[in-house]
């Protein structure tokens, strides 16, 4: 969208679905539209995705109604993980209009199980790359230099049947658009305030060649070009049984290589209510002589 090359576009997500890498996570419901019936229905995502992510862990803050400045953004950043913003392609295509991400994100986001230090990443850090020429610069609050850091991150993919995981995907954090100054000096730039412990996510990390696409959404151009895995099976969006392993690392010469760990996450069959049940239930508890008295609660 046009406005992507004036502001590092993003969201507010919620903590209460946060989890630690390992943690199922199961195939969330919703609302979709199906095109063969040219309605919407309520059921299991058929686009279930990933999203290979940094997670950006700050503090100390700001004051409500106060702002960071550029040249201190990275003083409010405590460190960085491997963050997985799973994402429901169907429920969000059908229910950001106009609003943005809502149960197409918020049923879960895994995180690696430690942060590293931006001390620790200092002998990686590199200048931001410059922007494509024609691109405009940012506005002054955005402006002035940057810094990135040279992060090798992989995602790999495990089917039910493959004893083994398989990598599809090999990218560099050195290709985002934004840098995390601009993204947490933006965040605060309306007077949000921003806590110790809060969580920002880089957003997906895609490059510029296929093999460094972030996301299946991207990787198989929109399910046109499905991914093959050794089993023989295809992929246009994640399936039951399927782990997602994300793994990352700096190295450079004459320093000790730095891990960020794991990121997985395993998908488990979806588990949707049946409200119709829950309303034949409620109303034979209703009629039964009056034992159940929180009916109406």
């Amino acid at each position: 969208m046009p406005n992507y090359k004036w502001l590092p576009v993003a969201y507010h997500g919620r903590c209460s679905s946060l989890v630690v890498s390992g943690t199922p996570v199961r195939r969330p419901c919703g609302q979709i539209w199906i095109p063969e019936a040219q309605s919407p229905a309520y059921a299991p995502t058929r686009q279930l995705d990933y999203e290979l992510e940094i997670g950006v862990w700050l503090g100390p803050g700001n004051a409500l109604g106060e702002t960071i400045p550029i040249q201190q953004a990275e003083d409010h950043v405590a460190g960085l993980s491997l963050l997985n913003d799973w994402s429901a392609r169907d429920i969000q295509a059908w229910e950001y209009q106009p609003l943005g991400p809502f149960l197409g994100k918020s049923f879960a986001t895994s995180v690696s199980p430690w942060m590293v230090t931006l001390d620790a990443l200092e002998p990686f850090r590199r200048p931001f790359p410059a922007r494509p020429s024609g691109d405009p610069p940012p506005l002054p609050y955005l402006a002035g230099e940057q810094s990135a850091y040279d992060i090798i991150l992989e995602v790999w993919l495990r089917s039910a049947e493959m004893a083994a995981p398989v990598r599809v995907s090999r990218g560099n954090f050195l290709s985002l658009y934004w840098s995390i100054a601009q993204m947490v000096t933006h965040q605060a730039s309306n007077g949000c305030n921003i806590r110790p412990g809060d969580l920002i996510g880089s957003g997906t990390i895609s490059g510029p060649n296929p093999e460094s696409r972030g996301c299946l959404l991207e990787l198989t151009q929109r399910g046109a070009e499905p991914l093959r895995l050794p089993d023989g099976s295809e992929r246009q969006f994640l399936e039951d049984g399927d782990e997602v392993i994300f793994r990352a690392w700096c190295e450079a010469p004459g320093f000790r290589r730095i891990g960020l760990g794991e990121c997985r996450g395993r998908i488990a069959p979806a588990n949707p209510p049946s409200f119709a049940a829950q309303s034949a239930s409620r109303r034979g508890r209703a009629g039964d002589g009056g034992t159940s008295p929180n009916v109406n609660s």
